[in-house]
């Protein structure tokens, strides 16, 4: 029997890997005979950029950038030597985890730390630059990064804004282009289809998560549109909000301005980049899962993409997740995670070892 192990990350606790490791020992444990593969899989979420650099085999760059709030981190990203692609999170440098338990401030997090790391890949000569949307935690329009490649903000008065500053949106004023902007292909990768303005937008969705009060979207808003509309008008350029803008805080919305920008499903690119079509004709089973399978994992994200290949294919699947939402009876069989308190001290370790004790306890059944 050929079993194919391909969990997303359960995020908080496990990345992919580290779930999908833990899976295929218990198998090799419990049913020693058995075949299997671990291919970890994403959708745009993130670490989906770190997780294609690790399987495509691709040079991993180290430097020196920016987090959220302006401090010093040490970041990667993929390389593609020959493509001359760059494979860049926008968590990397940029993600909400950074920030653990710290105060989250909207108002001064940007994404100049991932506009550092576009621009090290464009000194190498990128062609095109595939961006993991997921796990930002800025509402900035893309803003920071834009910033670092050559545009300028500036106040009422002419004056350059400086990033990482309070209400920073709100005082830009002018827009100056550097001449020569490099000519550079983006692809955005994201696990959401928001537009960014809207009742399902980026702010009332996402925002409280990255610290908007609820008080605070009418303005917040209504900075946005101010800057969009200014942007766009700089540009001579109609402004049309689509399906994917919404994530990461806009950034693609800000990218589409002055670079030829590409919105896409990550779970499909990153299935193409695996190949894992030809994974899934050759199991007899795929064991899938995710922290929390929810009313959002039905609008694409990983685990429900790869039910549909595995329902194309005449493939079993299972599905491991906490929760017990409508759309896992889809799969054949769900396995269900304990609730995790994230309130106590060492909640990863008791992730992992809930996940152990369920699959021993699931499996011991069979035998």
């Amino acid at each position: 029997m050929n079993i194919l192990i391909s969990p997303n990350a359960f995020k908080g606790t496990m990345s992919a890997r580290e779930s999908g490791e833990i899976i295929q020992n218990i198998i090799h444990q419990e049913f020693p005979g058995i075949i299997t593969e671990l291919l970890p899989i994403a959708d745009g979420g993130d670490g989906t950029c770190e997780l294609l650099t690790e399987i495509l085999d691709l040079e991993k760059r180290d430097l020196w950038t920016l987090d959220p709030y302006g401090r010093p981190i040490l970041c990667s990203y993929g390389w593609d030597t020959h493509a001359k692609i760059a494979y860049i999170d926008v968590s990397a440098a940029s993600g909400i985890a950074l920030l653990g338990n710290e105060t989250k401030n909207p108002f001064v997090a940007s994404t100049y730390g991932t506009g550092l790391l576009i621009r090290n890949a464009l000194e190498l000569g990128a062609r095109e630059i595939v961006l993991g949307l997921g796990g930002s935690a800025t509402v900035d329009l893309g803003l920071g990064i834009l910033s670092s490649l050559g545009i300028s903000f500036l106040d009422e008065k002419g004056r350059e804004l400086t990033l990482f500053t309070p209400n920073f949106i709100s005082k830009i004023r002018h827009i100056q282009k550097t001449p020569g902007l490099s000519k550079v292909k983006f692809t955005c990768l994201c696990d959401v289809k928001n537009t960014f303005f809207g009742d399902q937008g980026a702010i009332p969705v996402f925002g409280p998560q990255k610290g908007l009060k609820k008080v605070e979207f009418d303005s917040y808003v209504a900075d946005c549109k101010s800057v969009v509309e200014l942007l766009f008008r700089k540009n001579k350029k109609d402004f049309i909000d689509k399906d994917g803008f919404g994530a990461a805080g806009g950034i693609a919305l800000g990218l589409s301005l002055y670079f030829d920008t590409t919105i896409k499903f990550g779970s499909t690119y990153f299935f193409e980049q695996v190949s894992l079509l030809e994974k899934v004709k050759w199991a007899d089973l795929i064991v899938t899962g995710e922290g929390r399978y929810d009313s959002q994992s039905n609008e694409g994200k990983a685990c429900f993409e790869l039910m549909k290949l595995a329902r194309d294919q005449s493939r079993k699947i299972y599905l491991i997740t906490s929760g017990n939402e409508e759309g896992i009876k889809a799969f054949d069989q769900v396995l269900t995670l304990p609730e995790l308190d994230f309130s106590q001290l060492g909640y990863k370790e008791k992730a992992k070892q809930n996940l152990e004790y369920l699959l021993k306890k699931e499996f011991s059944l069979v035998h």
